[in-house]
């Protein structure tokens, strides 16, 4: 018998200070039975920090030609690639070909660093790819936030994170690996 998926609904409100983006947004996450809850919370992460209203989410990690998250323009054209974890750096240039701006958020500690160094050389060819990390502790306190039902505000001021909930706050400062080239229009 095959497990189901387990639904969170998350009610998110976004305050990014940095681009100006006020928006609450009413989020149906479905956990895979082999996705872990670090996962989960780092795309919900993931979510708040690019947050836009044409953002949403792929169909999960059992999709290949799917990131986490994605962005597309009304013309269909993908804007916006978002991985996270360690994905294979053939799917990163697959993407960064298929779409304007690609991110990728590592997390993991150790296996992060691992996949850092053996991909960095590879990656810095792609001139439309963001790298950020995301240390362990922080996403150990993120998974603490977890609940089938949750109402967060995500506050970004000067690239940083304040995730909260009624009782706690998760302060999240992304280091960038990599960031891409400006893009002109």
């Amino acid at each position: 018998m095959a497990l189901n998926s387990t639904i969170y609904k998350v009610e998110l409100q976004v305050s990014d200070m940095d681009r100006h983006y006020y928006a609450t947004h009413a989020l149906t996450l479905a956990r895979h039975p082999s996705e872990t809850e670090e996962r989960l919370m780092v795309r919900l992460l993931a979510f708040a920090l690019y947050a836009e209203d044409r953002l949403e989410f792929g169909k999960g990690i059992s999709d290949e030609d799917e990131p986490a998250l994605w962005r597309k323009a009304y013309t269909d054209e993908i804007e916006q690639w978002i991985e996270v974890g360690q994905p294979d750096e053939t799917r990163i240039r697959k993407a960064c070909g298929r779409s304007r701006q690609v991110v990728v958020i590592n997390y993991g500690g150790n296996a992060a660093e691992i996949w850092w160094n053996k991909n960095a050389s590879a990656l810095a060819r792609n001139k439309n790819l963001t790298v950020l990390d995301i240390p362990v502790a922080t996403v150990a306190e993120l998974v603490a936030l977890l609940q089938r039902g949750m109402r967060l505000q995500a506050l970004i001021q000067d690239g940083q994170l304040q995730l909260m909930n009624d009782a706690d706050a998760v302060a999240v400062e992304p280091f960038k690996r990599m960031a891409a080239a400006e893009l002109v229009s």
